[in-house]
């Protein structure tokens, strides 16, 4: 089944406000960090190939970690951010489905917050080309608002938004947190193999400023919705607790 992306909104939406996706999207939590240096996966000198990396959210701690990483962005907006901040990566302003990268030379193949853009069918045997013999593909998002955290009151209200609007949600492929269900279409086409699955829980306090920049961001919220959700940050004391889920599916090149 081929995983052709809906890219009529989504991509273009996050080059279209690359200052906000810059200053409103949180990092990446230092536990995932650590599971890839654990797993011997990030560290120096490792060649890594990245996926649509924005404006560098991934590739910074990488580049700490002393990985050489090329990184493939298509937005032009989001590629000057990232090539002004990092300009130790090597930069690719391509798609990842067009980007022709050079055969059994990376070691670390990265997706992170991008896969679910993808055609697979045209990336995973692409990459499977790019990396070593022993190289791996890892994928992680930050997925917004925990479910095994208790609703809080700034979430009950992201809940009313939501309810109002439908069926309103232009990512391709499985939800945010069927991890299950990304792992067999990462695997179906026997390029990759799962070696690694985990879910790491963690939280961090936003005020209302930085709520209305990390919900525009997403693609499938609307001007209105996002003052909604930053007034109701405001009515709440200016200030909410996020509680965030990020999956993170290790595989090997089979």
């Amino acid at each position: 089944m081929s995983d052709t992306p809906n890219t009529s909104l989504g991509p273009r939406h996050f080059d279209a406000h690359a200052e906000i996706y810059d200053r409103g999207r949180p990092p990446y939590p230092r536990a995932l960090w650590a599971r890839l240096r654990e797993l011997d996966l990030l560290r120096p000198g490792v060649r890594v190939i990245e996926l649509g990396a924005g404006t560098g959210l991934a590739t910074g701690p990488m580049l700490a970690a002393g990985a050489a990483v090329t990184a493939v962005e298509p937005g032009r907006e989001l590629a000057d951010r990232l090539r002004a901040r990092h300009p130790r990566a090597t930069l690719l302003l391509d798609t990842a489905e067009n980007v022709r990268l050079p055969t059994s030379t990376f070691d670390l193949a990265v997706a992170a917050t991008s896969v679910h853009w993808f055609d697979l069918d045209t990336v995973l045997p692409e990459l499977h080309r790019a990396l070593v013999s022993d190289g791996c593909f890892a994928v992680w998002r930050n997925a917004f608002g925990d479910p095994n955290v208790p609703v809080t009151p700034f979430r009950e209200q992201v809940e009313r938004i939501v309810a109002r609007r439908g069926e309103r949600d232009n990512r391709p492929g499985p939800g945010e947190l069927d991890t299950d269900m990304w792992v067999d279409r990462l695997t179906d086409s026997g390029h990759f193999e799962a070696t690694h699955i985990e879910h790491f829980r963690w939280s961090i306090d936003l005020g209302t400023d930085r709520i209305r920049d990390l919900f525009t961001t997403f693609s499938d919220w609307r001007p209105a919705e996002v003052d909604e959700a930053a007034s109701a940050v405001r009515a709440l004391g200016g200030v909410v607790t996020e509680h965030y889920l990020t999956p993170l599916i290790v595989l090997r090149r089979a």
